[in-house]
């Protein structure tokens, strides 16, 4: 994946009954926009806003299916992969395939603490 495609490869996996406009689609595509955010604000003001990221998340997963993951991972940066794999863990979204780059990012201890808390 890459700049150029994908947003096709979005558009390829989107699937939302309820949408019918371009506005509706590019609004769910925003999500990962929202979850970015929410971790950066967490990693700067240690404000771990973890409901409404799961929800998001499970929202990307409601309408993008398995293609979440791979666009997660595009659409955001590094610094944020190690929570990123701790919220799909607690989601139980890791892919089974492939694994071999994940597997090399770390869990976030102290998010995955209070993942375990809910």
């Amino acid at each position: 994946m890459n700049e150029d495609n994908h947003l096709l490869f979005a558009i390829k996996h989107y699937e939302n009954p309820h949408a019918s406009t371009m506005e509706e689609f590019e609004e769910d595509l925003k999500r990962f926009k929202y979850i970015k955010r929410l971790l950066k604000k967490y990693l700067e003001q240690n404000e771990l806003r973890h409901h409404l990221i799961l929800n998001h998340l499970i929202i990307c997963f409601n309408v993008f299916g398995e293609a979440t993951v791979p666009l997660l991972f595009f659409k955001i940066e590094k610094e944020y992969w190690s929570l990123i794999k701790t919220f799909l863990m607690f989601l139980n979204r890791i892919p089974d395939y492939p694994k071999s780059g994940l597997d090399d990012i770390p869990i976030h201890n102290e998010c995955n603490h209070i993942l375990n808390t809910i």
